[in-house]
């Protein structure tokens, strides 16, 4: 944190791989073992190196998507967030305005209730941590389209809070 004022603020969330996608990335490199000892010992064919080029490809994207971070950034009255993949890459998910935010809260909130009704675009940057207690997550309704769940630290909420008194929650 930069200053007293809270005017830049950031938070960096690790989150849990999906149960899927680790056995992805177990299945794909023996699959890249079985093809390449297969192409290189049994003389098989191109079928069997072009298998393994698939499976060394679907090995490299399964552990990208294994090991993942988010990176919240709260500055001058907008949020943003990365994601970061393989402590390697990183990818610009979303620019947020405080202004636009109709109210955040922690998601078991009952100041969310007035929204659970209606249809939004859900998009989940939190860890993925189903067990932790007590949760701590927040949700954010962005521009009447998205419903926005993420991990801030109270740092971030109350830097946000500071912007947004009416439509941010700590309950």
């Amino acid at each position: 944190m930069i200053g007293n004022d809270n005017s830049y603020v950031e938070c960096l969330v690790a989150s849990k791989a999906s149960p899927l996608v680790v056995i992805l990335k177990y299945v794909s490199f023996g699959l890249a073992i079985f093809f390449l000892l297969s192409t290189l010992l049994l003389n098989a064919n191109i079928i069997c190196l072009l298998l393994f080029i698939a499976a060394v490809a679907g090995y490299y994207f399964a552990k990208q998507n294994a090991d993942i971070e988010y990176e919240y950034q709260y500055c001058d009255k907008e949020i943003s967030i990365d994601k970061i993949l393989n402590k390697s890459s990183r990818k610009h998910i979303g620019t947020y305005e405080v202004e636009k935010i109709a109210v955040m809260a922690p998601s078991g909130s009952y100041h969310l209730s007035d929204y659970k009704n209606q249809t939004f675009k859900t998009l989940d940057f939190s860890a993925k941590n189903k067990n932790a207690q007590p949760d701590p997550t927040y949700t954010f309704y962005y521009d009447g389209k998205e419903k926005i769940v993420f991990e801030p630290n109270s740092e971030m909420v109350a830097a946000i809070k500071a912007v947004a008194p009416r439509k941010v929650f700590t309950d």
